[in-house]
């Protein structure tokens, strides 16, 4: 597994880490490591928006068709 190495972290960012770390019974070590993972799974702004574009472009459904739906919902509840 490949190693990262985090140089001038403040000491205060450093102390919140341990602390928090401690109280989540975990090592520092674990504590960042599961912050990082969590981190690189969240999709960015970006991500999300070119994986909307590719889900979209697969799709049949039209800016109309969902008005048009809206539209009998809407209808339904009066």
């Amino acid at each position: 597994m490949p190693t990262i190495h985090v140089r001038d972290v403040s000491d205060d960012a450093l102390t919140t880490l341990k602390v928090r770390a401690a109280r989540a019974g975990q090592s520092l070590q674990s504590y960042v490591r599961q912050l990082l993972e969590g981190e690189a799974e969240m999709l960015t702004t970006e991500e999300a928006a070119e994986r909307a574009r590719t889900i979209a472009a697969r799709s049949a459904v039209t800016a109309d068709d969902v008005m048009d739906a809206i539209a009998d919902m809407r209808e339904a509840r009066s």
